[in-house]
């Protein structure tokens, strides 16, 4: 996927890029795209997220923080070229991501989603359709999503504050 995106930019055959530094990337564009889902993106979310991408790669907080910035780049595609699909992500994750990666993928998803403690309804569709698209089954998706509102008990879907203060500098969508 990033090497057509280069190929397409630059008019040249793009480097040979690693599969798993390509599902690296997918893995943090999808949880940014879920942060986003509904076009709120809020800070607690953006915390979480290089919290996860620090922890899953052993990045330091500088470290994390670039590659989601990254990822935010690749989640909204460029003037030039379409942001990516969620299908094509979850695609290379699921290529070349084993199945307890993806697993752990799916709970830090929940993680995200839950960071602002609200449960919208667009993350709610978004995990359910990753969930799918990664293979994860069932059991595992049911005993994440009790694992993870027993953790927040009132997960109830929301609405996004209508404060823009309470928005990361930078991150309205």
């Amino acid at each position: 996927m990033f090497t057509s995106l280069f190929s397409r930019l630059t008019g040249h055959a793009a480097p040979e890029i690693d599969p798993e530094l390509d599902a690296q990337f997918a893995i943090a564009a999808l949880l940014v795209r879920l942060a986003k889902a509904d076009a709120y993106y809020a800070f607690e979310e953006i915390a979480e997220i290089d919290r996860i991408i620090g922890r899953t790669w052993d990045l330091n907080p500088v470290a994390a923080m670039k590659l989601r910035a990254q990822a935010e780049r690749i989640e909204a595609g460029t003037p030039e070229t379409e942001e990516p699909e969620t299908d094509d992500l979850t695609r290379l994750v699921q290529d070349h991501t084993p199945y307890e990666q993806r697993a752990a993928l799916y709970a830090a998803l929940w993680d995200v989603s839950l960071a602002d403690r609200k449960l919208h309804d667009d993350e709610r569709r978004f995990l359910d359709g990753v969930a799918a698209a990664l293979a994860i089954t069932a059991e595992d998706r049911a005993a994440t999503a009790a694992r993870r509102t027993a953790a927040d008990p009132d997960p109830a879907p929301e609405t996004a504050p209508e404060t823009p203060s309470e928005t990361a500098p930078g991150t309205a969508t």
